[in-house]
């Protein structure tokens, strides 16, 4: 098999160090893709030595690099690279010389390559039960590491050694930068990559740990390396802030513009770091996990400049309500603490879906709460809730009510990863998430046969549909929301019409370091008469608008609405197109 590589000349760089017994099978496997090869001997003993002469000599395409003294996987994959360079080629792909690579995946970083000829192209492993838990897991900490000193998301794995290097710019980098010699060049060298302007590219990749396999991670001497070069990346990303911070923004205009709809905006937490701030909170507890917090949300507030002024916006009309209603405004009532508030959600939300939230202790109901949640428990109910506190303590409640299974509608397809996490972390979590685009008459019919099984559903108000802007304005109901009109979903409101059950209101508050559970009757069952429906909708809309107004001032960093929740997004956008003209 021959690989047609019209705008690249590529060639493999294969470090080893005493790992003589599984060269010749890696060599076969890429004998197919007729790629000159530059084994680099990083001072093998003489065992290896002797079985790399004889396959470099036996084998076509092969080039036998010794390094006289080992220098580390970083300086023999720098030596082979620079070979490399000296022999003409354009692109070095790096395999390890252990066989844990799917070197079967070759085409598919050499057509990426192509792609993008003057991008790094890494492998992003897809792990199967060999891979050890430990290291596993210290991935997540380098991943949250490296996004820190990128002040970007984009670099999806930095450890892979399955990787496709564009010389040119790498050998710049070498040329100027002295960088890692051993475990840590890999992740080193993609970041100062990046700080030099070079983007990665990623090809998801099988990667397999073979039995009694030789590594050569010494836990504590590379561990120690690799802090170090953290820290040294670290305090190299600071001076680079802005430029770091001006890039990002160039990048998302391309790829945006300035405006979207909240549906549109991917959201800033991945699976991954979803994973990662998990086994942070299994390995230390809620603590360490609270010190990570600063660094991480300050870059978030410093890097998400349309939620931040949607943050700043939303406490200003907060705070002119409180003063309004001639409330006391609460101090340092500002946007980062309002980030603040939101990262500390998040561990709320793995603590619930765990079960570590206990009863009386970091839940408590306020006044006649429970008794309205519970009161003829065998009943299905429509619990409508919103993006104002942590509805996701409804996994406690379920409990509470005897295992009860709680259906949460969802206007988004991103509740897809939130579901995978529930399953991992806690199967049982009672909370079965239901992501839609719309509500119409097949979801009405699946909802219905939940409550008349005597299920519960939960559906937020606040938010409308995802192909709203699709849509006509109709579709909303506009009510005043701290003192300005905004837009509010017709959905949630003719489904709880639709179902005929009794809907309750609920919010689950962070207060005095507990959540505080409010209920409240809605309605039993919501009438929209078919005369009087506009009135009734909307008089049901301003109810539950006031509502949210009220428990909102309470807790004010409680509300996670982060864009402009007064503006249909057709109008964001012509008023983005108008500041822009």
């Amino acid at each position: 098999m021959s690989l047609s590589v019209n705008t690249i000349t590529p060639c493999v760089v294969i470090p080893c160090y005493n790992h003589g017994k599984t060269m010749p099978a890696v060599l076969e496997r890429l004998s197919p893709y007729h790629l000159h090869c530059f084994i680099v001997d990083d001072g093998s003993e003489p065992e290896t030595q002797h079985r790399l002469e004889d396959l470099a000599k036996s084998t076509p395409n092969v080039t036998l690099i010794r390094l006289e003294h080992n220098q580390g996987k970083g300086g023999a994959v720098m030596a082979g690279m620079r070979a490399a360079a000296d022999s003409g080629y354009s692109h070095a792909l790096q395999v390890d010389a252990d066989g844990q690579h799917c070197l079967e995946d070759i085409p598919l970083f050499l057509a990426k390559a192509q792609q993008y000829p003057n991008h790094l192209i890494s492998g992003r492993p897809k792990y199967d039960v060999s891979v050890p838990k430990s290291r596993l897991y210290g991935r997540y900490i380098t991943h949250f590491w490296v996004w820190i000193e990128t002040l970007s998301l984009s670099i999806k794995d930095s450890m892979c050694g399955f990787r496709v290097y564009p010389l040119a710019p790498t050998q710049q980098l070498l040329a100027n930068k002295e960088v890692g010699r051993r475990m840590d060049f890999d992740i080193e060298i993609m970041v100062r990559l990046y700080w030099q302007g070079t983007e990665s590219q990623f090809v998801p990749t099988k990667v397999t740990y073979p039995e009694n396999g030789l590594s050569h991670f010494d836990a504590l001497r590379d561990n120690l390396s690799i802090s170090w070069m953290h820290t040294r990346l670290f305090l190299g990303m600071l001076p680079r802030i802005p430029s770091l911070l001006w890039r990002k923004k160039l990048w998302r205009k391309k790829l945006w513009g300035n405006h979207r709809h909240w549906s549109d905006i991917q959201e800033r937490k991945g699976l991954l770091g979803m994973k990662f701030m998990l086994a942070v909170y299994r390995w230390f507890g809620r603590k360490p996990f609270e010190c990570l917090l600063y660094p991480v949300v300050g870059y978030f507030w410093a890097t998400g400049g349309p939620q931040r002024q949607a943050s700043r916006q939303y406490l200003e009309r907060l705070k002119q309500t409180l003063q309004h209603k001639g409330i006391a405004i609460p101090q340092d009532l500002n946007s980062y603490r309002h980030y603040l508030r939101f990262g500390r959600a998040m561990l709320d939300k793995i603590a619930s879906w765990r079960g570590d939230l206990t009863w009386g202790k970091e839940i408590v109901f306020a006044q006649g709460a429970e008794q309205t949640l519970l009161d003829g428990d065998a009943s299905g109910k429509l619990l409508l809730v919103s993006h104002l506190g942590d509805i996701e303590v409804c996994r406690a409640m379920a409990q509470r009510a005897g295992k009860q299974t709680i259906n949460a509608l969802v206007f988004t397809e991103h509740a897809q990863r939130f579901k995978q996490i529930i399953e991992e972390v806690s199967p049982q979590a009672g909370i079965n998430l239901l992501p839609v685009t719309d509500v119409g008459a097949d979801t009405a019919i699946l909802l219905k046969e939940k409550i008349d099984a005597g299920e519960w559903v939960a559906i937020v108000g606040d938010r409308i549909a995802v192909n709203l802007s699709r849509a006509n304005t109709q579709r909303v109901v506009w009510s005043q929301f701290l003192g300005y009109p905004a837009p509010f979903p017709q959905g949630p409101f003719i489904l709880a019409s639709v179902l005929r059950c009794p809907v309750l209101l609920i919010f689950a508050l962070r207060q005095n370091n507990q959540f505080k559970i409010y209920c409240e009757h809605f309605a039993n069952p919501l009438a929209l008469p078919r005369q009087q429906r506009e009135q009734a909708l909307q008089q049901a809309v301003d109810l539950y608008a006031a509502r949210l107004e009220h428990y909102a001032l309470q807790s004010p960093l409680d509300w996670f609405n982060f864009f402009d929740f007064w503006q249909l997004p057709s109008a964001r956008t012509h008023s983005a197109r108008k500041n822009k003209e």
